[in-house]
């Protein structure tokens, strides 16, 4: 069994309870530019996380339904196999060769508002 990693960007949260059920590695704070296109925001608060793979499931529908909906957010993490990609209401779960997978996660991203630059999710380096 691998863990996944990943960054939650804890101001995307509108439920904050699933950073409790997770590990976090590290925290960092950073300031919002224009660049990152969140002017209702003046800092970012990023944890890197590592989840069990057992609570994999679990932990993307908690974020699911806990990304705050007035704005386009998304979260992920990864192993070595699979790379979820979780939106508010759709979850991704993609095999990591899987390039289709990939465009269509970025696709819908990109359909919400969420800059094309953000959601530049990748298949594994084979």
């Amino acid at each position: 069994m691998e863990n996944y990693k990943g960054v939650i960007i804890e101001e995307s949260l509108s439920d904050k309870s699933v950073l409790s059920k997770i590990k976090i590695v590290s925290t960092e704070v950073e300031e919002v530019n224009d660049e990152h296109k969140t002017p209702w925001l003046t800092k970012w608060t990023l944890h890197t996380v590592e989840i069990e793979e057992e609570k994999s499931d679990d932990v993307a529908q908690m974020l699911s339904v806990g990304l705050e909906k007035a704005h386009p957010w998304y979260a992920d993490y990864k192993n070595s196999q699979y790379h979820y990609i979780i939106f508010s209401g759709k979850i991704f779960k993609i095999d990591r060769n899987n390039e289709e997978g990939f465009r269509e996660a970025k696709e819908y991203g990109v359909s919400l508002g969420i800059p094309e630059y953000q959601v530049d999710f990748t298949p594994q380096i084979k």
